[in-house]
């Protein structure tokens, strides 16, 4: 109704001519709703015709009336005393209707205008409700279906209106319909309200879909957890590791102190044969201060057994004797046992 007196008013601000005059030359509308178009003129006529690309829908007669070819399609007369106006309908639009909407008067020439029936789908946010860690990010995904023509999908994040280069969108045509996928990352700074909106030229008001963003405190405790688990089985190791290594110091110190002892022991068990074959050859010629005879009959320390003498020997006193003014001498007694022959040095100093 309103685009019908617009039209008038738009015709006597411009005067009419003869020619009739068709409004708006561009109609925009979805599917299922309703489209209207308005001719107007200001001589008299009789026979009017509306065509829907190059199906004739309608006929209006100046003396028998309208002549309806199809229910979808009407016509109302806003008609005054000096103007000829008549409003075009078509009702319940399909995808198919897109194209050229004439109107023929009589002989003049045929006015023509274009009718674009759009296509609203589906708009929603995938996964509903999110949760991230503060100061992390978070993706959310936008998916719009079954739209035609393309999309224009846009996001809102705490009610302002994020700038275009922010985010991805992407678009795929299916059975003549668009499905548009759209990316945005959100860094989790406070908890907020997202939203998303798809929309076509045709409708007025955006669809939407919205979540909400919940941004949780950094929560240290797994952190410090993994890390005292870490320390503690670290300890562990290095633990474990030097008593191992201790035990190992401990028995190669034992070992080499065992080595050591059975070398000194060797040592001294050879020292101590040494010793017994040494004591074992005794001087017969040694006698005891004071002492002028030796009886052999029994065994000695070293063992052997010695043959008993009868005869007996003495040796000078050179120190004390007529000789020691010549501070060096040696005496020799003869004993009376054959083949036995004894003798001892003595040194003067």
């Amino acid at each position: 109704m309103a685009s019908v007196f617009f039209t008038l008013f738009l015709l006597y601000a411009t005067g009419v001519s003869g020619d009739p005059q068709l409004e708006p030359l561009n109609v925009t509308v979805l599917r299922g709703s309703e489209a209207r178009f308005n001719i107007s003129l200001s001589e008299a006529w009789y026979s009017m015709s509306w065509m829907l690309k190059t199906v004739l829908v309608l006929t209006i007669n100046s003396g028998t009336g309208v002549s309806e070819h199809n229910r979808r399609f009407s016509v109302k007369n806003y008609s005054s005393a000096d103007i000829y106006c008549w409003e075009f309908t078509i009702r319940d639009v399909w995808r198919n209707d897109s194209g050229d909407v004439s109107c023929g008067v009589q002989e003049k020439p045929t006015q023509t205008a274009q009718l674009l029936v759009q296509e609203r789908g589906t708009v929603r946010i995938v996964g509903g409700n999110m949760t991230v860690a503060q100061g992390h990010q978070a993706i959310v995904q936008c998916e719009a279906s079954g739209w035609f023509p393309k999309p224009t999908v846009s996001w809102v994040v705490d009610g302002v209106v994020v700038d275009q280069n922010s985010y991805n969108s992407s678009s795929e045509a299916l059975d003549s319909l668009y499905n548009s996928i759209s990316l945005l990352t959100v860094r989790g700074v406070n908890s907020v309200q997202v939203k998303c909106l798809a929309s076509v030229s045709a409708l007025t008001t955006p669809l939407s879909s919205s979540i909400y963003l919940v941004v949780e405190p950094q929560d240290w405790t797994v952190l410090i957890a993994v890390v005292c688990s870490v320390g503690g089985f670290a300890l562990l190791v290095l633990l474990i590791l030097g008593i191992v290594f201790c035990c190992k110091r401990r028995k190669e110190a034992k070992s080499s102190y065992q080595k050591e002892m059975g070398r000194t022991r060797s040592q001294i068990e050879m020292s101590s044969g040494a010793v017994g074959q040494r004591q074992g050859k005794e001087n017969p010629a040694y006698v005891i201060d004071g002492q002028t005879s030796v009886t052999h009959s029994e065994f000695n320390d070293s063992g052997y057994i010695q043959t008993n003498y009868t005869k007996h020997f003495e040796i000078p006193d050179l120190v004390n004797g007529n000789q020691a003014a010549n501070g060096d001498a040696s005496a020799y007694n003869i004993l009376g046992v054959t083949g036995v022959r004894k003798h001892r040095h003595v040194t003067i100093v």
